[in-house]
């Protein structure tokens, strides 16, 4: 055998040692470390930071979900479930139309201007709705009281947090649907707000299906 053949033997042994070693660090080893870290340090954000309720997940902390009553025979658009708090509005969010077998979750904000005709009518048809939905016997709601991100999507569309403000005006809306005395709904928000991340980041917030899940447990004791 020439020494051409001899070294590209050679070089070749060389490089599938390489391949073997650095498939076994990069695909195998590097992969389990982080995973095995992840798990062992910050398990339930690793995992989706998910909710549970009755033993079963019910979604993740991260993504907005709808809180709507069972669509009618030929409803395109379900009504909102008075009787739990309501999110921000997903307007920004587009329809699946490649794959129509399933229903795909989508992000995305409106991208329509400030002074847009259409956006400028959806915030006003959101804020008509929100009077009328929060407004009960003995608690009426003003326009003026209304937040803005009671009738505006987040740029995602899935913000899962609201404002103290907007779960304060559901507070009257939620305690008369289901029963419970007006204190111990306001308080039930007191307790799942949220403040600045590190005191100075963002806003004061309040995760809706938290909320939730606390309101159903609180109605179920009563």
């Amino acid at each position: 055998m020439n020494n051409s053949a001899i070294n590209t033997a050679r070089l070749l042994g060389a490089g599938l040692r390489a391949l073997l070693v650095l498939t076994l660090v990069t695909g195998v080893l590097y992969p389990l470390a982080v995973t095995g870290v992840a798990q062992g340090l910050f398990g339930n954000k690793a995992n989706g930071s998910e909710i549970t309720a009755d033993g079963r997940v019910v979604g993740s902390s991260l993504i907005g979900q709808p809180y709507d009553l069972p669509s009618k025979k030929g409803q395109e658009t379900p009504e909102p479930d008075l009787k739990w708090f309501q999110g921000r509005p997903a307007n920004g969010l587009g329809t699946n139309s490649v794959n129509t077998r399933y229903k795909l979750l989508l992000s995305g904000a409106t991208n329509l201007a400030a002074d847009n005709k259409d956006l400028v009518r959806q915030v006003e048809d959101a804020k008509a709705a929100v009077v009328e939905d929060n407004s009960v016997p003995g608690y009426t709601v003003r326009p003026s009281q209304v937040p803005a991100d009671a009738v505006t999507s987040s740029g995602s569309g899935l913000d899962p947090d609201i404002s103290p403000r907007y779960a304060d005006l559901q507070v009257h809306r939620v305690a008369d649907r289901n029963g419970l005395s007006v204190a111990r709904v306001r308080q039930l928000v007191a307790d799942h707000t949220e403040g600045r991340t590190l005191g100075f980041i963002g806003e004061p917030r309040v995760n809706v299906l938290e909320l939730n899940v606390a309101l159903r447990e609180l109605v179920s004791r009563s």
